[in-house]
């Protein structure tokens, strides 16, 4: 699927949840941002139990409203740069990772948001967020593998993902790690 065409699909997306509910999608983001809730997870969880909408409407919306959708990668910031502010060691550790990621497949879309990078195929199989300044964490989707060791389950870290991976030093830039998201792209296909 192209680019321009997920960004209709998204278009299409807005359009029926205006359609289903009543609201705009300037009202929902504004609702979604007075939730007092911050993270991805939380938020959509309450639309979803406080407003009654279905997960992916409650998902667009808090896209929309954290600016990460397909319409915000026009934003000028450079949000890689932007995250690895005073963070060298992490942005080596993430230029190493990409590195081995790239060399994948040509189909390795790369989404930098605010926070995080999200990598994606047909799917996001796995983001890429400098946590700490110590800190490098990898969300990996990978269903039906349990947690073990290193490789941990999300939990309420991030909502988007099965798994997570806490990268505290350059030896955890191991090959691994780079199983385990080859094992997301690979699924994600």
């Amino acid at each position: 699927m192209s680019i321009d065409s997920l960004k209709q699909a998204e278009l299409n997306q807005v359009k029926n949840l205006e359609e289903k509910t009543g609201k705009k999608i300037d009202e929902w983001i504004k609702i979604a941002n007075s939730s007092g809730f911050e993270k991805h997870g939380e938020i959509l969880n309450f639309l979803k139990t406080t407003h009654g909408i279905g997960h992916g409407y409650a998902n667009l919306v808090v896209h929309y409203a954290k600016q990460s959708h397909a319409g915000a990668e026009s934003n000028e910031t450079d949000w890689i740069a932007d995250q690895y502010k005073g963070k060298d060691d992490l942005k080596s550790w993430y230029d190493k990772l990409m590195k081995s990621i790239n060399g994948f497949g040509k189909d390795v879309e790369v989404s930098p948001k605010k926070a995080y990078v999200s990598l994606r195929r047909k799917k996001q199989f796995a983001i890429i967020q400098p946590s700490t300044k110590t800190r490098l964490d990898v969300g990996l989707n990978i269903k039906g593998m349990a947690p073990s060791g290193k490789l941990e389950a999300s939990g309420s870290w991030n909502a988007m993902c099965t798994h997570r991976v806490k990268v505290e030093d350059a030896a955890g830039i191991n090959a691994e790690l780079i199983g385990w998201i080859r094992q997301a792209y690979e699924n994600a296909g």
